[in-house]
């Protein structure tokens, strides 16, 4: 029989042990994010933004793998918050900093930082309403999602070998990115579509043509999508208003025991589906 001080370190082992597969894609997103800046410093400021954008895939990655490979943590979690706010917070506010930012001077290092600022609050409040808020919608756009549209507006520029007034473009949209992250509107979150649900034979048409578009004009086409749907908040916000609904960010609040029943509804329908 293992002696029990053996038992014990095992056990210590056991509870420091981290799952490897899921945090190794956290701390490449993590690297992106890092070599982005690096780059950025430099004056490359396209690989800068492509950096960003590679770091935005590993993140959508690494809680995926996590519930393929059932190694959820509360390690992991806290690790994929804290690359996040790199990622998404400081390495965008930097790079356009760096890239057109730094011309204004105090109005520049303000606005760069008020952004960063907005991506820390959105963050947390992310954090403290999981479970409290309807799936389908987020409250303020995401925190990749704002960098997407900071480093859409880099590469576009680059691609293009220089946009008309550079220099206020950068600052009109780092400030709108950072205040929208903040603002209590509801935004479409997309999870209610189901990957794994059949579509119609049109529907690989439609993607394959999209995907024939991205490849023209990867720059054009990712910083239009990312500013339409940071857009569309404010588009369905005002629609409401007019026509006189609900616009109170309170309505999308909902009970986590109801949520977590139309969840296992929404998996066992998406399971009937796919049956012939």
């Amino acid at each position: 029989m293992p002696h029990p001080k053996a038992i014990n370190k095992i056990n210590t082992l056991k509870q420091n042990s981290i799952y490897l597969l899921p945090n190794s894609f956290t701390i490449a997103a993590l690297f992106c994010a890092f070599y982005a800046i690096t780059e950025s410093m430099h004056d490359r400021f396209g690989t800068a933004a492509a950096a960003v954008f590679v770091s935005m895939l590993l993140d959508g990655m690494d809680g995926r793998v996590a519930r393929w490979t059932n190694s959820q943590s509360a390690f992991g979690e806290q690790l994929d918050s804290l690359a996040d706010m790199v990622s998404f917070g400081v390495a965008p506010a930097l790079i356009v900093y760096n890239w057109q930012l730094y011309q204004f001077g105090k109005l520049g290092y303000g606005i760069a930082f008020v952004y960063c600022a907005c991506a820390a609050l959105r963050l947390a409040l992310f954090n403290t309403l999981i479970g409290k808020i309807d799936k389908k919608w987020f409250i303020g756009i995401p925190s990749p999602t704002a960098a997407a549209l900071m480093a859409g507006l880099v590469w576009l520029d680059q691609s293009v070998d220089g946009l008309g007034g550079s220099g206020a473009w950068a600052l009109l949209i780092t400030l709108f990115a950072g205040l929208s992250m903040v603002a209590q509107i509801p935004f479409w979150s997309f999870k209610e579509i189901h990957v794994k649900r059949k579509v119609p034979f049109f529907g690989m048409i439609l993607l394959v043509l999209a995907v024939m578009v991205l490849a023209l004009k990867p720059a054009l086409v990712l910083f239009t999508f990312f500013l339409a749907y940071s857009l569309s908040g404010y588009v369905m916000y005002g629609w409401r208003k007019w026509k006189g609904l609900d616009t109170a960010v309170a309505g999308m609040y909902v009970d986590a025991a109801a949520e977590k029943t139309a969840d296992e509804a929404d998996n066992q329908s998406a399971q009937e589906t796919q049956q012939p």
